[in-house]
């Protein structure tokens, strides 16, 4: 066909398509500017999510008025920075106090709760001396907070030289880590907040060679493939005697992730934290403080294990 014989494309075609085709390349830069938008949006919303999730859970020094501390924490939500599980401290004049919690349930609602325990805590730690009046005004800070089903288990621990004074309500026992595993039973266990608890004071004699950890059940509820709980055993006493704090939750961490590796996969189950405190020179200058009547103090290890 010669080009003469080409067909040719009408003048009313011409007077449509063009317009099509200026609207549809219109349309695309809209889309593409809307795309734009919608993620940096999405960046600016994911990073203010971050900051306030970092708000709540603050990171501990180091060294804390001569208490060493190290922290892990990861949360079971993914994606997300913290969950049910919360964790502070605060330096007084009579020396370090911590404070480790678990909200009941996972994801927002359980957020929500954390935040009101840290908020109640932030706001009458350093005001109240007494840990269980402190105990106190945090059930009832929270209160309204709660479902009829929530609960928060909690633990406050007081160091002062040469003895942690504990408050456990409802919350899984610390350990201490020494020549043995002891794990630190409250001789009066008390129902967690929002279930009327009854705090009392527990005292433990605590040495520069020993180390407390303080944790969540995340970690005594880790399963293995069998539904087989990780036993604090020689394993954990090992792990937690490395030769730094965050070497031994390094430590203990690596454990309880190859416990319940065929388990869970890459995912995790619950939330975890873990605290580990160990005491310095620096919080023993002062004397080692009587231990009032009205305080109880084991006579003889119980729940010891991996003793070496």
């Amino acid at each position: 066909m010669s080009a003469a014989a080409q067909p040719t494309v009408p003048d009313w075609a011409l007077l449509v398509v063009g317009p099509l085709l200026a609207a549809h390349g219109l349309w695309t830069v809209l889309m593409a500017r809307d795309r734009m938008r919608c993620k940096t949006s999405l960046a600016r919303m994911t990073r203010v999510a971050e900051l306030t999730q970092r708000a709540l859970v603050r990171p501990l020094p180091a060294d804390l008025g001569g208490l060493a501390t190290a922290v892990r924490t990861r949360s079971a939500s993914e994606g997300a920075l913290v969950g049910g599980d919360l964790h502070d401290a605060v330096l007084l004049p009579s020396g370090p106090r911590l404070i480790v919690g678990d909200v009941t349930g996972h994801g927002l609602d359980a957020v929500r709760i954390s935040a009101a325990v840290l908020a109640a805590f932030r706001h009458s730690a350093a005001a109240e001396p007494d840990l269980v009046r402190l105990a106190h005004i945090l059930d009832d800070r929270v209160r309204d907070d709660l479902g009829d089903e929530d609960f928060v288990t909690l633990l406050l621990a007081d160091f002062v030289p040469g003895v942690v004074r504990l408050v456990n309500c409802g919350h899984p026992s610390p350990l201490l880590v020494g020549r043995g595993l002891e794990i630190l039973e409250s001789p009066c266990p008390s129902p967690p907040l929002g279930l009327s608890p009854t705090p009392s004071v527990q005292a433990v004699l605590l040495t520069p060679e020993q180390r407390m950890l303080f944790y969540t059940d995340g970690l005594t509820e880790a399963r293995d493939a069998h539904g087989t709980l990780l036993a604090l055993d020689r394993r954990v006493r090992a792990a937690l005697s490395a030769l730094t704090l965050d070497e031994a939750l390094t430590d203990l961490v690596d454990l309880v992730d190859h416990h319940t590796a065929a388990h869970d996969g890459d995912g995790h189950d619950d939330d975890l934290t873990l605290l580990l405190v160990q005491p310095t020179a620096d919080l023993l200058t002062g004397p080692v403080l009587p231990i009032p009547e009205n305080e109880d103090v084991p006579s003889a290890p119980r729940g010891n294990l991996g003793q070496s």
